[in-house]
């Protein structure tokens, strides 16, 4: 079911959920980026009858200018070995700004030593799930550049997974063309021609807190 706008993450969610539920998924694992993502990921896992998670990223943010994303890393389930670290970059914004090689380093550095912190606060003692020879469902809240969710998908890719679908409530369409390639299913429900923003097609748009993204995960079965 497509909608023109949603209420907030938690109605995206179920109505991406209406649209992944049109064939079946059998052993899918749901994995939410946080914040948001987490919140609609929630409702897909409910609604398919599968296990809940996440996979941790951060975005790389430009020097002066905190709203562009130069980049992304990404952790598998929360890991924290440099074998489950993922970079992506944003070439165009990296050769726009002239941002130095020296300079993105120290910023995917400091961002990759900070992911386990981040994943350990969100999932607690909760052990992360095993990824390889599942079919998986990336789950965010919306795409813009897609840095964020490229990077996902390469940390994603690199522990085997059986198969890789992304669903997303709304995105622009340059970044799901280019997202496309890197999956096995891509389901978006809305690709506004005149793309500006993910809330543009939300009427609650608020910052998602740490205290929803343990809530979420604490009222889904582990994977």
């Amino acid at each position: 079911m497509t909608a023109e706008r949603f209420a907030d993450r938690a109605d995206a969610g179920r109505r991406l959920a209406e649209r992944l539920a049109t064939r079946p998924r059998p052993g899918a694992l749901v994995l939410g980026l946080p914040r948001g993502g987490v919140v609609v990921a929630a409702e897909v896992a409910r609604a398919l009858g599968a296990p809940l998670d996440l996979l941790v990223v951060a975005k790389l943010r430009l020097p002066g200018r905190p709203e562009l994303a130069m980049g992304a890393v990404a952790a598998v389930a929360g890991g924290g070995s440099r074998a489950a670290v993922a970079t992506v970059r944003v070439e165009q914004v990296l050769a726009a700004a002239g941002v130095t090689e020296e300079v993105l380093a120290r910023a995917r550095d400091a961002a990759a030593v900070g992911l386990p912190g981040r994943a350990a606060a969100w999932r607690g003692d909760r052990p992360p799930p095993v990824l390889a020879g599942r079919p998986l469902v990336l789950v965010d809240d919306g795409v813009a550049t897609g840095a964020t969710l490229r990077a996902a998908v390469v940390a994603a890719r690199a522990q085997g997974p059986a198969s890789l679908a992304v669903a997303v409530p709304v995105g622009a369409p340059a970044a799901l063309a280019a997202l496309e390639r890197d999956v096995d299913e891509l389901v978006c429900l809305i690709r506004p021609d005149r793309f500006r923003s993910v809330d543009q097609v939300y009427a609650d748009f608020a910052e998602t807190t740490d205290a929803e993204v343990r809530a979420a995960l604490a009222a889904a079965p582990a994977g």
